[in-house]
């Protein structure tokens, strides 16, 4: 049994707005709810105008509300960003409102560039050294308080909500090993450690009260619809975002086009390629096939899939037809 849970950066495509983003991203909750997977996760990323989930949390609520039995999360907050006590605090009250169904997932990257990380924490180098104790201390903020406590989280204090351990590199790995946490690799835009990092969080794990054994959630883009030519189609427009990125032009998602041969160069082509080798891009049988290679690779324990789509409605479409491939990979287990 492999869950599929699904990440979202609440996407400004280009032609709509942040209200129309906040709200294709309540839809695309509910599909996923009404679809079967295991979660709803939002990232934390800052001084983007094509991502609408900067206030992570505050989204999270919205996605709640719109929601009624789909885990949802943060995939994730960028702890460096926050103090422990805020982060309690916020992810309680969101416990409170929906019981039994919030994740925290947190990272240590700023989750956007150097002088908007600045704005956010002032002290770049003693946000990203602090982040092992700064997980720490989250988890007795949350966790039941001992006596004479002197700092409580209200909301937040004895709701023991489950964190996870997100990251890109071995030291994150290392890291959700030592403190016996799940962990969800980046898979989906950072690559390269990906067979590393899983396989010294499993040799090194360490068992927790919060968990036994390992777990590994494993990140894949994706874009899936009738055809491998219409799904390559809506998939230009990440591809067309992580160009955009390299070459620091910031703007709303942009729409699909028909040959990305006019857009990118050889080198940025092949960048691109790298970067998304393992995304998960056709029609039903060729996804099928890529995903079932890519679970036989890594032996995850659940997958977690972005769809940057720019049209809400072929997005949608997406969430149906990834939710039948988990079934077919549910079977196949």
């Amino acid at each position: 049994m492999v869950p599929f849970s699904i990440l979202d950066l609440s996407p400004v495509a280009e032609g709509s707005s942040i209200r129309q983003s906040l709200e294709s991203s309540a839809r695309m909750a509910r599909k996923a709810e009404d679809f079967g997977y295991k979660r709803f996760w939002l990232a934390e990323h800052h001084g983007m105008p094509g991502i609408a989930s900067a206030a992570t949390s505050v989204v999270i609520g919205h996605i709640g509300a719109a929601t009624t039995r789909i885990r949802i999360g943060s995939g994730g907050i960028m702890l460096p960003n926050h103090s422990p006590l805020v982060i309690a605090e916020q992810f309680g009250t969101l416990e409170a409102l929906f019981p039994g169904r919030i994740d925290l997932g947190l990272g240590r990257a700023p989750g956007t560039d150097i002088r908007t990380a600045q704005a956010l924490r002032r002290n770049l180098e003693a946000g990203g050294n602090s982040f092992p104790n700064d997980v720490v201390e989250l988890q007795q903020l949350l966790g039941t308080p001992v006596e004479n406590q002197a700092i409580l989280a209200v909301p937040g204090n004895g709701s023991h909500i489950p964190i996870w351990l997100l990251g890109s590199s071995l030291y994150s790995a290392q890291l959700a090993a030592m403190l016996g946490l799940p962990y969800a690799f980046a898979s989906h835009f950072a690559p390269d450690m990906l067979l590393d990092a899983i396989a010294i969080y499993r040799d090194r794990f360490q068992p927790s009260a919060t968990l036994d054994k390992p777990y590994v959630m494993v990140g894949v883009m994706g874009a899936a619809a009738a055809t491998d030519e219409e799904a390559r189609y809506h998939f230009s427009s990440a591809e067309q975002q992580f160009v955009n990125l390299r070459r620091n032009v910031r703007g709303p998602f942009p729409r699909p086009v028909a040959d990305m041969e006019n857009f990118w160069s050889p080198m940025e082509k092949m960048n691109v390629e790298h970067t998304l080798r393992y995304a998960v891009v056709g029609s039903p049988q060729t996804a099928e096939a890529k995903l079932a290679a890519f679970l036989r690779e890594t032996q995850a324990d659940e997958v977690i899939v972005s769809m940057p789509i720019h049209d809400i409605e072929a997005r949608l479409r997406s969430v149906e037809l990834f939710a039948g491939l988990g079934n077919f990979m549910r079977a196949a287990a």
